[in-house]
């Protein structure tokens, strides 16, 4: 996904943002970080990366949930319970991933860029030119859309599961 990642529009205008803090640079840093990229390579990949994460969070809830003396006597439902449970790291994550993307979106699709020169008390306000507008438009839409519509669904089946889980818990 890196290699297609658009360059920035001519240098037409002078444009007084700070390379880092312009959308399109923040969003190929989205595209460049092994975290972020979890979407937006796939749903292959996201999927694989949030499994492993509940695999690797399954025994540490496991071992909270053994603490309990009911669950400890009841084998099927401590198991269960810890597996509800452990879909809560992947949840963090997936939230986490959701606030970067909308953020990123958020200031690709605003006709103004918010800036900071030197620090957070000298917040500046640049209008972008008709051509950074047409090719942030064009990247929120084509790129960034397609990885909020993969996140909203994993959001949708992580908290199926995790009341899946916590219902057959109380149904046990």
């Amino acid at each position: 996904m890196a290699s297609g990642v658009p360059s920035l529009p001519s240098q037409d205008t002078p444009c007084p943002v700070p390379p880092a803090q312009r959308p399109l640079q923040e969003y190929e840093q989205l595209c460049r970080s092994w975290f972020f990229t979890w979407p937006a390579d796939g749903s292959a990949r996201l999927w694989r990366a949030l499994g492993v994460t509940w695999l690797f969070s399954l025994p540490f809830a496991l071992l909270v949930a053994s603490g309990s003396i009911p669950l400890r006597h009841d084998p099927p439902r401590l198991v269960v319970a810890a597996a509800a449970a452990a879909v809560l790291l992947p949840l963090f994550l997936l939230l986490r991933q959701w606030l970067g993307w909308t953020y990123v979106q958020r200031r690709l699709v605003s006709e103004r860029v918010e800036y900071e020169e030197s620090g957070w008390y000298d917040g500046q306000v640049w209008e972008k030119p008709i051509t950074w507008r047409q090719q942030d438009l064009l990247v929120a839409r084509h790129q960034v859309q397609p990885v909020l519509a993969r996140l909203r669904r994993a959001f949708t089946v992580a908290i199926g599961l995790l009341l899946l889980g916590t219902g057959l818990c109380q149904a046990l």
